[in-house]
């Protein structure tokens, strides 16, 4: 089982330089290894020739053979593993069960996020230590904080740099013990702002989140203001660049809390129970079509969703995903009735019977009940 744990990275001045040559020429492999495959592929339509059509291989050797004489200072696993990740984005283009995957695009140096991969790094005496290219005299283990464990075989590392510091997923293949059987059984119905299962409820906008988006919205103006619209020559005064780092440090603070959530509720579900059942939601259409979008990409459906897989893959628990088109909202859990047309609740409720949007009210039995319960007990007659 592979294991990825984050770390913080503290390189000195020279590995610094070091990282930072080794994301831009990541960078500038994937979009060179692009360029080519697009006019690999171009040729090939034009020819009519399939023979020609593009491949890992084929781009691969040819940027190999056309290395100009700076590369060679860098590590040649760069370009390899930057042209593998090229190759599989292009088959996940091309796969029609992924329909929202998108075309592989170039690389921007302005992205506030740059890295690169190495299956060449080492773990020495608490240290990381990278490929050292040909020709270099000075070099240097990275030390690092952040990991729980450093048992098991290391795979491919990923380094990026993000608002000025410098992080590591170091992968390790471990034997993970499976959880102790309990025989029980939950549902989960995720919400905005708050994540309801059988044994209770989970804030997840809590009051702390809030002041940090008020202080994330006071920068943004502030950011706008100092903006400067000049083209190409555009200057960052001394003041841009400190409103923006406060901007940046305040949505890492938001990130963490929110992860933070996510991963105790999630190891919590997987230590009290064997099934788990989670609705598999749509959210990338529910953004388009729901009013407050905001508050569900704040409520981060999909992270609960991945982090939730891997770990009843690793400790050997159920996970039920209820058909996208499973009438949990409008099922009643105490006569099995399901409202239709005009009946159904909406964000707003129900206007022909004037009902709340967090009510339910069964027009067959009469049972009234919360929205949410509701829809947790008929997610777990599924179990």
């Amino acid at each position: 089982m592979i294991r990825t744990q984050k770390v913080r990275l503290y390189p000195n001045r020279t590995m610094k330089k070091v990282l930072d040559d080794l994301c831009n020429y990541r960078r500038y492999c994937w979009n060179q290894g692009l360029a080519l495959w697009n006019d690999m592929y171009e040729a090939s339509l034009i020819l009519g020739d399939k023979s020609l059509l593009p491949d890992e291989y084929k781009v691969r050797n040819e940027l190999t053979a056309n290395k100009e004489d700076w590369q060679y200072r860098l590590s040649s696993r760069c370009l390899r593993l930057a042209v593998s990740d090229l190759g599989n984005a292009w088959k996940n283009f091309f796969n029609k069960v992924q329909s929202d995957w998108g075309k592989p695009q170039f690389k921007s140096k302005k992205a506030p996020r740059q890295g690169f991969k190495t299956d060449r790094a080492k773990i020495v005496n608490g240290k990381l230590q990278l490929d050292k290219p040909h020709g270099i005299k000075k070099w240097y283990d990275i030390r690092f904080k952040g990991a729980k464990s450093l048992n098991g075989e290391l795979k491919v590392v990923s380094i990026y740099r993000e608002n000025g510091k410098y992080y590591a997923s170091l992968p390790f293949e471990v034997e993970i013990e499976p959880k102790v059987r309990t025989g029980k059984k939950t549902a989960v119905d995720v919400n905005v702002g708050h994540i309801n299962y059988t044994d209770g409820k989970i804030n997840t906008l809590p009051k702390k989140l809030d002041r940090r988006y008020r202080r994330i919205k006071h920068y943004q103006r502030l950011l706008a203001r100092k903006r400067n619209a000049n083209g190409k020559n555009a200057v960052q005064s001394n003041n841009y660049v400190k409103t923006r780092t406060k901007l940046q440090r305040e949505y890492a603070k938001v990130v963490n809390i929110q992860h933070d959530i996510i991963q105790k509720l999630t190891t919590k579900l997987v230590t009290d129970y064997d099934k788990i059942v989670i609705e598999d939601l749509d959210v990338k259409k529910m953004q388009m079509t729901h009013v407050a979008s905001k508050g569900l990409q704040r409520s981060m459906f999909g992270y609960f969703r991945q982090v939730l897989t891997y770990k009843c893959q690793w400790y050997g628990k159920e996970l039920i995903l209820a058909d996208r088109f499973y009438p949990s909202t409008q099922r009643c859990s105490s006569c099995g009735h399901v409202k239709k047309g005009d009946e159904k609740i909406t964000l707003t409720g129900n206007k022909k019977h004037n009902t709340k949007h967090n009510e339910y009210v069964c027009y067959a039995c009469g049972a009234v009940m919360d929205r949410d319960e509701n829809a947790v007990m008929n997610l777990l007659a599924l179990a």
